[in-house]
This record gives C-alpha cells, sequence and structure tokens, in this order.
C-alpha cells in the first residue's frame, strides 16, 4: 500500500497560532475569487515578488495559460480598507522596522513569536479571520533570505491552503438543493452504491452497467460543455494506483465511449507530457493519483482540459476513477474547470451516508408498477 502519509490533510493549521484581536462580523468575504492580495512593505514585496509568483500564480493550461491566482500588492497601512477580501497574505521579516514588520510583530502572540525565532514555523493561516470565508496567511522569518527558501521549499502546502477554501466556497454556491437532481442522485445510489451531486443542467448521457460506467454531461453540442464519468473495478488491488494505468484505463474508456456520433473519431490524452501532471493527493481521507492535462479527439478537431481522480476504496474493495472534462472553446477555462473538480469532490459511497439522506433519496425512486 501506499505511504499513509498522504491519507492525513497537507500543512494541517497549527493549534498553538493565534492572531489577536479577531473582529469577524460575520459577512462573507468579497473580491474576486482567484485574487489574493499581498500586504508587505513595498521594498520586501519587490524582492518577495518573484517568489510568490512561482509559488501562488503558477501556471496551469486550458490549453491556454492561465495562473492559479493573481497576485496585488498593497500596502499595510491600507489593509482596514480590505479586511473584508477573500484571499490576503502578510508578509514581513520579524524584528524590523518596517510598517508591514511591527504590525507583524503585534499580530502574533509570544508563543508563536518564538517558533518563528527559532525556525521552527514560518508560516500560519486563520480563517474567518476579518470575513466568513476568508483566508488570511501569515508568512514571517528572521530574514527575507530565510523565508524565501522555506517558502519554496513548501509552495505546494502553501499553495494548497487556498486552492482548499476556494473550492470550499465555490462549493457553498454549486451545492444548493433548489439545483439538485434528487432522482438522479436516488438512481445512481439504488444501482450502484454511491452518489455524486448531479446539478440540474446536467443529465445521464449513459448507464452501462457491465462495464461499472456512468456519464453525466451538460449542454451537449454547445460551446460550453461539462462531462463528468464514473468507472469503478470491482474485486480490486490498490496495485492498479500507478500512472501509467490511470492514464491506460482513461484512454481505454474514452475511445470506447467518448465518440462523435458517427463513431469515426474518439476523445483521448493529448500526448503533450509537459501539459500532463499526476500527483498523489488526499481524496476525502483516501489515497489517490490526482492526474490533470489536455484532453482531444484523435482528429485534433476539438480539445480541453480534464481532471482526473484514482483510488482504491477499502471498504467496497474497488477501484474508482472520477473524471470531469471540459469544453470550452470561447471562454477562460480555470474557472470552469475548478467547478468540475468541486463536482468530483462531491463523490460518497453509500456507507458514509446517513440513514436520513438514504431515506430521502430512495422517496425519489419512482414506485414499481
Amino acid at each position: 500500500m501506499k505511504n499513509l502519509r498522504y491519507l492525513t490533510l497537507v500543512g494541517i493549521t497549527l493549534s498553538l497560532f493565534a492572531l489577536s484581536g479577531c473582529d469577524g462580523s460575520g459577512k462573507p468575504a468579497i473580491g474576486i475569487e482567484d485574487e489574493i492580495l499581498v500586504f508587505a512593505d513595498s521594498l520586501d514585496y519587490v524582492e518577495m515578488e518573484e517568489t510568490l509568483q512561482k509559488v501562488f500564480g503558477k501556471i496551469i493550461y486550458t490549453p491556454q495559460p492561465e495562473n492559479l491566482f493573481d497576485l496585488e500588492w498593497r500596502d499595510i497601512t491600507k489593509i482596514n480598507s480590505y479586511k473584508r477580501r477573500k484571499n490576503i497574505i502578510i508578509i514581513a521579516p520579524l524584528g524590523e522596522q518596517t510598517n508591514a514588520s511591527v504590525y507583524m510583530g503585534n499580530l502574533l502572540d509570544s508563543n508563536v513569536t518564538q517558533m518563528v525565532k527559532s525556525g521552527k514555523e514560518f508560516f500560519f493561516t486563520k480563517y474567518d479571520q476579518w470575513a466568513k470565508n476568508q483566508l488570511v496567511m501569515v508568512l514571517t522569518s528572521n530574514s527575507l533570505n530565510e523565508l524565501r527558501d522555506k517558502i519554496e521549499a513548501n509552495q505546494d502546502d502553501l499553495l494548497y491552503y487556498f486552492q482548499k477554501i476556494s473550492d470550499k466556497r465555490l462549493s457553498d454556491k454549486l451545492y444548493a438543493a433548489v439545483y439538485e437532481q434528487k432522482p438522479v442522485q436516488a438512481q445512481l445510489l439504488d444501482k450502484y452504491g454511491w452518489i455524486v451531486y448531479v446539478q440540474i443542467d446536467f443529465h445521464l448521457a449513459k448507464e452501462v452497467p457491465e462495464d461499472n460506467f456512468v456519464w453525466l454531461r451538460r449542454a451537449p453540442g454547445s460551446d460550453m460543455e461539462r462531462w463528468i464519468f464514473v468507472h469503478w473495478i470491482d474485486n480490486a488491488s490498490p496495485s492498479y494506483l500507478e500512472k501509467d494505468s490511470v492514464i491506460a484505463i482513461r484512454d481505454r474508456i474514452t475511445k470506447k465511449y467518448y465518440r462523435t456520433a458517427d463513431e469515426s473519431n474518439f476523445v483521448e490524452i493529448a500526448p503533450f507530457e509537459e501539459y500532463t501532471k499526476t500527483s498523489e493527493v488526499n481524496f476525502k481521507g483516501r489515497y489517490a493519483l490526482m492526474t490533470e492535462g489536455l484532453w482531444r479527439m484523435d482528429d485534433k478537431s476539438m480539445g480541453g482540459p480534464f481532471v482526473n481522480y484514482t483510488f482504491f476504496d477499502q471498504e467496497t474493495n474497488r477501484i474508482y476513477m472520477l473524471d470531469g472534462s471540459l469544453y470550452a472553446p470561447k471562454y477562460k477555462k480555470k474557472k470552469l474547470i475548478q467547478q468540475v473538480d468541486v463536482l468530483l469532490k462531491s463523490w460518497k459511497p453509500k456507507y458514509e451516508l446517513s440513514e436520513d439522506r438514504i431515506e430521502e433519496l430512495m422517496d425519489e425512486l419512482p414506485e414499481e408498477e
């Protein structure tokens, strides 16, 4: 079995961390979802900008290059005007006489300050500090050079925090009961033993029980299609969890089921290795391989981004593959593929549902004649 450290969430927030003077009003955080405001001394920001852009402004290809987050610098003396923004970074070395460093010294309690001085910690997070669903991250160390090295060495953990809170805010918007197709979810639960949130504008495009395949599709034939499929292997072994196996299984599935109406062409993973990335992640408490990349028709007539989670579910002894794709040639795709990703994360097996939830869904099944 894979290393169990991946079954623990990345970058657990330290319980010893304290931001002084929480004054959250309970109002929701505002601002652009993928914008991070960075409060720092102007000279410090100039020195740290390249590193911060590398970590938080990482480029993804959809296939157009898009930044995960856009960074905007603000003077620390203006922070009161921006306290309700969604994503905030405060960055400064300790013990200097700049406005940002003095603010930092007043922000952290003595225990945390000592941890920074000793080199044990350099970043701390606080949720809902000044607004609901807000993330404030503090980055500090004894010097900018030391801080730069630590940020670069821990870049995946730091980025994860902002991705996670962004997903949460998006899921709060997407998972609305009024837009939920309970009859379709009930059908999936009854037949296959799992559910995924089905928005009102998705329809059940294909079911192939003998091949353990279900396809949900949004807006077929439009200029903004979204596809989700769930495939599973019964009586499986965790040994299937290898990068090459994931790619081979996905290509087999899409070649078989993602085809043009005349059956002449099919979807495949675009053969651009620099755009295909497989990472070891935690998927709802399970070790998983997350594969991100680009798909295309085999005749190169169309394409777009996809995201895929493949994992072993010990309780059911199944390998699951959850996959989301997007076709939106006229639009920027980063936010759209994030929506697909959040929908994939709504997947749940029956044994994780409460009895009340199961009963609620089963009531949506049509009565047998």
